[in-house]
């Protein structure tokens, strides 16, 4: 069980689907298992559907079900997929807990289910390459990078995560 990974899925860009006649997004199933196998993946993992939402609508009962989620797991190693609206709102709520674990945190601008022009493949292996040399700690993972929980910020007009000081 040490080496094994618990990741929790919470929805977000990263599983969304698309509607071809309405032109909307929408859940229907988590693409983790298939982005796995796709990558030829042979970690020990284990994958937990939390929700399925978009994180502008995550509330704080959600963010507690996530918290205490990452508390009972006995892997001290978490990923957590999610929203990137609200991703360093709940790696806040997490690193106030104090969880001894190693805990990152990844998502998409792009949904998966969109192809090649999604960066969902390629920040869910950087996030697990980070999740396996990182110290105890809550970081998020995204354009191959990892930061702080603290020190991140969406960059709303580009379109990726900087580092804050």
């Amino acid at each position: 069980m040490k080496d094994q990974i618990q990741v929790f899925i919470t929805g977000g860009t990263f599983d969304k689907e698309y509607n071809f006649i309405t032109g909307e997004l929408f859940f229907k199933d988590t693409h983790l298992q298939e982005m796995f196998e796709r990558g030829r993946c042979t970690l020990d993992i284990d994958v937990k559907t939390l929700m399925m939402l978009d994180s502008l609508e995550m509330t704080d009962d959600d963010r507690n079900i996530v918290i205490n989620n990452c508390k009972r797991a006995k892997s001290d190693k978490i990923l957590v997929t999610h929203g990137t609206d609200t991703m360093v709102k709940t790696a806040e709520a997490l690193a106030k807990e104090n969880i001894k674990k190693t805990i990152v945190l990844t998502g998409a601008m792009i949904p998966y289910a969109f192809g090649s022009s999604s960066d969902g493949f390629f920040n869910l292996g950087s996030a697990l390459a980070f999740l396996q040399t990182l110290d105890h700690g809550v970081y998020i993972a995204m354009n191959g990078r990892y930061f702080n929980w603290n020190e991140v910020q969406k960059n709303r007009s580009t379109g990726y995560f900087d580092k804050i000081s």
